[in-house]
């Protein structure tokens, strides 16, 4: 069992950090790519999708104070996340700070769980992204086959001259008596739209990281271009009609929800913010990691949480929340105010997030298989440096292929249950580690140092523990299943391949002699 706890040295992780040349990653990473990261991972489907079907069913114009809640929670790991990166500057994230401090069973799995987190988070995105093109394209009269559009077995019917899943028009319908039958159907088979755009994805990462970098930062700029165009055209609606924004606001909080509604409503939200956790996997490829890794963690988060306010609010004063759950809230907004240019920019700046939250995600995951293959923990090939471009090309191909796979075949609301659960657990995993790190080595010169510890990570903890305990006992038995899987391939080839093991075992011998 000791051996199962044997941790990672902190000597050795720092020999790591500071390792140059062709097999190494490349620092090529300043603040504002860092802070260009965290934004890209975190704006996507949160702000254009989750906050209208949030508010229609959970908490009304109350939705803004579910974001400032989501946020706090979200501050606490950050926090913790700030602390560590500064500190042991490696490309394996929670994982590697597990390692540091709780020991090699649980560095397994919160890898492993990282592994889940951003390959699903990846495919989730994949998903929404797909939906989201469909519907630019048709602004424009181009109508995509439904077939290669959505996971196998999705309705999709054509109403008002576009089709549209089903799911997503029940209201609607219902309201102007439209029999779904009536109407023409098509049944998907594969989500070829899906799959082609983490192919993409992929091929950018394994070019290099300095030009995955620039190309999420031009896109960055695109989609901060298009929530600034909601914000300053839906302002400019509601202090011209305040009459209409007064009633869309009352009450602030609806009755039939009340303050558990809008906290139940943070929940659903929280995947909004994930994301910000996947800067700390570009830790080995920054440039200053010290200075600039607190920097793109806790910059990235601030910056979204403002926006996510602004927009929350401001659509909810344009529409009555009653009408919000739909696909695409913010655009169904954006029309309401009659400025019909604003609707493709945002529709653009959707597709343009997305696109950014599936690079960071592949980004992450790869970055943790890399780490993990060089502890010894998993296949030698998942570790190697391509020559020309210092980029762990084959991971990132085989992830690739894997989660286009999974995007193009498995629902979006499973996928995104998923993720949410392996951040959390990620979330707890990191905050506790801050605290043993503090008692174990009081000594080490930390860059970054999380306040109030250990009140800032017991906080952490338990609010991670508290928004798992409400997903679904299914996401749980999913997490599970994924966790014996891993645990199989740790206890028939990690455990006899790791490094730090066998360091172990040549340190007993020579004590032994």
């Amino acid at each position: 069992m000791s051996k199962l706890l044997v941790t990672k040295p902190m000597d050795l992780l720092l020999a790591e950090a500071g390792e140059e040349g062709e097999h190494s990653l490349k620092r090529a990473l300043g603040p504002i790519n860092l802070i260009m990261l965290g934004v890209g991972a975190i704006i996507g489907a949160g702000i254009f999708v989750l906050t209208g079907a949030a508010a229609a069913r959970y908490a009304g114009p109350g939705i803004v104070f579910s974001y400032i809640m989501a946020a706090i929670a979200c501050v606490f790991a950050g926090l913790c996340y700030a602390e560590f990166a500064s500190l042991i500057p490696i490309a394996g994230s929670a994982y590697t700070y597990g390692y540091a401090t709780l020991g090699e069973i649980f560095a397994w799995i919160i890898g492993w769980d990282l592994i889940l987190e951003y390959a699903f988070g990846a495919a989730t995105v994949a998903s929404g992204w797909s939906s989201t093109l469909v519907a630019f394209l048709q602004d424009y009269g181009i109508k995509l086959p439904p077939q290669i559009c959505d996971t196998p077995g999705s309705i999709w019917v054509l109403y008002h001259d576009r089709w549209t899943p089903l799911n997503t028009l029940g209201t609607v319908l219902q309201k102007n008596g439209v029999d779904p039958a009536s109407l023409p159907h098509a049944t998907a088979i594969f989500n070829l739209v899906a799959f082609l755009a983490i192919l993409v994805v992929t091929t950018i990462l394994v070019i290099g990281i300095k030009e995955s970098a620039n190309f999420n930062t031009g896109i960055v700029f695109v989609k901060l271009f298009a929530v600034l165009v909601f914000i300053a055209i839906s302002a400019g609606y509601v202090v011209k009609h305040p009459a209409i924004a007064a009633a869309n606001w009352h009450p602030f909080i609806p009755p039939q929800y009340g303050w558990a509604g809008v906290t139940r409503a943070a929940g659903v939200v929280f995947f909004a913010y994930i994301g910000f956790d996947a800067v700390s996997t570009a830790a080995q490829e920054a440039k200053n990691p010290q200075r600039d890794m607190p920097i793109g963690i806790l910059g990235s988060l601030g910056i979204c949480t403002v926006l996510y306010i602004l927009v929350a609010g401001l659509l909810t004063g344009v529409m009555h929340y009653d009408r919000l759950n739909v696909g695409a809230p913010v655009s169904l907004a954006i029309r309401e105010t009659g400025v019909r240019w604003g609707s493709y920019v945002v529709n653009a700046g959707a597709l343009a997030g997305l696109s950014t939250v599936m690079l960071v995600m592949l980004l992450g995951q790869s970055r943790v298989f890399y780490s993990m293959s060089r502890d010894g923990l998993l296949w030698k090939w998942a570790g190697e440096i391509h020559p020309k471009f210092r980029t762990p090309y084959k991971s990132s191909i085989i992830v690739g292929l894997f989660v286009a796979v999974f995007a193009a075949l498995v629902p979006i609301g499973i996928l995104g249950e998923l993720v949410s659960i392996g951040t959390l657990l990620a979330f707890v995993i990191v905050s506790c580690g801050v605290w043993i790190l503090r008692v174990r080595r009081p000594d080490l010169h930390r860059p970054f140092k999380t306040p109030l510890v250990p009140i800032v990570p017991i906080l952490g903890m338990v609010v991670s523990f508290l928004l798992m305990a409400f997903l679904p006992w299914e996401t749980w038995l999913r997490m599970v299943v994924w966790l014996v899987i891993g645990m199989v391939i740790y206890f028939t080839y990690g455990r006899h391949h790791s490094r730090v093991q066998q360091l172990a075992r040549s340190k007993e011998a020579v004590s032994g002699d």
